[in-house]
Protein backbone atom coordinates (compact mmCIF):
# COMPACT_ATOMS: atom_id res chain seq x y z
CA UNK A 1 0.00 0.00 0.00
CA UNK A 2 1.20 3.53 -0.68
CA UNK A 3 2.52 5.20 2.46
CA UNK A 4 0.15 8.16 2.42
CA UNK A 5 1.78 9.73 5.48
CA UNK A 6 5.22 9.84 3.87
CA UNK A 7 5.15 12.12 0.84
CA UNK A 8 8.70 11.14 -0.19
CA UNK A 9 7.41 9.58 -3.39
CA UNK A 10 7.20 11.63 -6.58
CA UNK A 11 4.58 14.31 -6.84
CA UNK A 12 1.54 13.35 -8.89
CA UNK A 13 1.05 14.73 -12.40
CA UNK A 14 -1.95 14.35 -14.73
CA UNK A 15 -2.23 10.88 -16.26
CA UNK A 16 -3.92 10.17 -19.57
CA UNK A 17 -7.43 8.82 -18.86
CA UNK A 18 -7.17 6.20 -21.63
CA UNK A 19 -3.99 4.81 -20.06
CA UNK A 20 -5.59 4.82 -16.62
CA UNK A 21 -8.64 3.03 -18.03
CA UNK A 22 -6.41 0.37 -19.58
CA UNK A 23 -4.47 -0.15 -16.36
CA UNK A 24 -7.56 -0.32 -14.11
CA UNK A 25 -10.10 -1.96 -16.45
CA UNK A 26 -9.99 -5.30 -14.65
CA UNK A 27 -10.86 -3.83 -11.24
CA UNK A 28 -13.46 -1.22 -12.19
CA UNK A 29 -17.01 -2.22 -11.30
CA UNK A 30 -20.06 -1.95 -13.54
CA UNK A 31 -20.88 1.67 -14.42
CA UNK A 32 -17.70 2.98 -12.75
CA UNK A 33 -16.22 5.92 -14.66
CA UNK A 34 -12.78 7.48 -14.28
CA UNK A 35 -12.99 11.25 -13.76
CA UNK A 36 -9.36 12.17 -13.03
CA UNK A 37 -6.08 10.26 -12.90
CA UNK A 38 -2.63 11.21 -11.65
CA UNK A 39 0.67 9.39 -11.80
CA UNK A 40 4.01 9.61 -10.03
CA UNK A 41 7.05 7.73 -11.29
CA UNK A 42 5.35 4.32 -11.03
CA UNK A 43 2.46 4.77 -8.61
CA UNK A 44 -0.84 6.41 -9.45
CA UNK A 45 -4.03 7.76 -7.89
CA UNK A 46 -7.29 7.66 -9.84
CA UNK A 47 -10.59 9.31 -8.95
CA UNK A 48 -13.71 7.55 -10.25
CA UNK A 49 -17.38 8.29 -9.72
CA UNK A 50 -17.34 5.83 -6.77
CA UNK A 51 -13.90 5.81 -5.14
CA UNK A 52 -10.27 6.79 -5.13
CA UNK A 53 -7.95 4.02 -6.37
CA UNK A 54 -4.29 4.10 -5.31
CA UNK A 55 -2.05 1.87 -7.42
CA UNK A 56 1.31 0.95 -5.90
CA UNK A 57 3.64 -0.74 -8.39
CA UNK A 58 6.10 -2.96 -6.52
CA UNK A 59 9.33 -4.78 -7.24
CA UNK A 60 12.01 -4.25 -9.85
CA UNK A 61 9.92 -5.55 -12.74
CA UNK A 62 6.73 -3.79 -11.67
CA UNK A 63 4.63 -6.91 -12.19
CA UNK A 64 3.45 -6.96 -8.58
CA UNK A 65 0.77 -4.31 -8.00
CA UNK A 66 -1.27 -3.27 -5.00
CA UNK A 67 -4.67 -1.67 -5.67
CA UNK A 68 -6.10 0.20 -2.68
CA UNK A 69 -9.72 1.33 -2.91
CA UNK A 70 -10.79 4.27 -0.77
CA UNK A 71 -14.56 4.81 -1.02
CA UNK A 72 -15.83 8.39 -0.97
CA UNK A 73 -18.44 7.35 1.60
CA UNK A 74 -15.65 6.95 4.19
CA UNK A 75 -14.32 10.51 3.78
CA UNK A 76 -15.08 12.54 6.90
CA UNK A 77 -13.27 15.76 5.91
CA UNK A 78 -11.01 17.10 3.16
CA UNK A 79 -8.73 20.05 2.53
CA UNK A 80 -6.95 21.48 -0.51
CA UNK A 81 -3.92 23.72 -0.61
CA UNK A 82 -3.33 25.62 -3.83
CA UNK A 83 0.07 26.37 -5.31
CA UNK A 84 1.69 29.67 -4.43
CA UNK A 85 4.35 31.97 -5.83
CA UNK A 86 7.29 30.05 -4.38
CA UNK A 87 5.63 26.74 -3.51
CA UNK A 88 4.42 25.52 -6.90
CA UNK A 89 2.92 22.27 -5.65
CA UNK A 90 -0.63 21.76 -4.44
CA UNK A 91 -1.95 19.30 -1.88
CA UNK A 92 -5.10 17.36 -1.11
CA UNK A 93 -5.70 15.98 2.37
CA UNK A 94 -8.50 13.52 3.05
CA UNK A 95 -9.55 12.11 6.41
CA UNK A 96 -11.01 8.61 6.12
CA UNK A 97 -13.00 6.81 8.79
CA UNK A 98 -10.92 3.86 10.01
CA UNK A 99 -7.81 4.88 8.06
CA UNK A 100 -6.93 8.38 9.11
CA UNK A 101 -5.32 11.12 7.05
CA UNK A 102 -4.30 10.64 3.43
CA UNK A 103 -2.12 13.37 1.92
CA UNK A 104 -1.53 13.64 -1.82
CA UNK A 105 0.91 16.11 -3.35
CA UNK A 106 0.46 17.28 -6.93
CA UNK A 107 2.95 18.85 -9.30
CA UNK A 108 2.63 22.27 -10.80
CA UNK A 109 -0.29 22.80 -13.16
CA UNK A 110 -2.78 20.38 -11.61
CA UNK A 111 -6.30 21.84 -11.35
CA UNK A 112 -6.62 21.41 -7.58
CA UNK A 113 -9.85 23.43 -7.50
CA UNK A 114 -11.42 21.02 -9.99
CA UNK A 115 -10.30 18.15 -7.81
CA UNK A 116 -11.85 19.92 -4.83
CA UNK A 117 -15.17 20.16 -6.72
CA UNK A 118 -15.03 16.45 -7.60
CA UNK A 119 -14.47 15.46 -3.97
CA UNK A 120 -17.18 17.88 -2.82
CA UNK A 121 -19.68 16.46 -5.33
CA UNK A 122 -19.02 12.93 -4.07
CA UNK A 123 -18.87 13.67 -0.33
CA UNK A 124 -21.20 16.56 0.44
Amino acid sequence: MIDFNNAAYAKLSPWDLAQAQGELQDILITDEVIHLAFKGIRDSVTFTNRRLIALNVQGITGKKKDYTSLPYSKIQAFSVETAGTFDLDSELELWFSGLGRVKLEFSRGVDIRGLNRLIGDQVL
